[in-house]
């Protein structure tokens, strides 16, 4: 007997998916457990559009994540810092300022984790970083930190 799990089955298959069971099985076990149903020809219409649903939000993340990525490449973030005698600085810029200046010269809001540091930068001059966007989209980012 065919039918369409409504839910993950440890052992026979994930959401959405087709598979072929005992009748048994499907009676006792899947059925009243609210777990599948029978795979209908409407049961079947309705998994392939949440499908296809699921797909196409995807494709408008991948999109946006790659403009987002290309505006990133053409800015560049100026960051102002203090500093000492011998031009060390006080303290560090951290991916939270670089994020606050992007939003603030730029109106682009993006998590201040999704920048990737080594490490804190401590001196003046210019940086590229790396933005990870979404999943093997990754924007490069400009930083200039010059003295007050």
């Amino acid at each position: 007997m065919k039918v369409l799990l409504l839910q993950d089955v440890k052992s026979q298959g994930k959401k959405d998916q087709i598979i072929n069971v005992s009748e048994g099985y499907a009676r006792n076990f899947l059925f009243p457990k609210k777990l599948a149903i029978p795979a209908d020809a409407k049961a079947v219409a309705d998994a392939k559009n949440r499908q296809d649903s699921a797909n196409h939000k995807v494709e408008l993340e991948k999109q946006a994540a790659n403009e987002l990525a290309r505006k990133l490449n053409d800015a560049t973030v100026k960051i102002t810092a203090d500093a000492g005698e011998g031009g060390r600085f006080y303290g560090a810029v951290t991916s939270k300022d670089i994020a606050e200046a992007l939003k603030s010269q730029f109106s682009i809001e993006i998590d201040k984790r999704k920048f990737e540091l080594d490490a804190p930068i401590k001196a003046f001059g210019t940086y590229k970083i790396d933005v990870k966007l979404y999943q093997g989209i990754i924007g490069k980012l400009t930083v200039m930190v010059v003295e007050k």
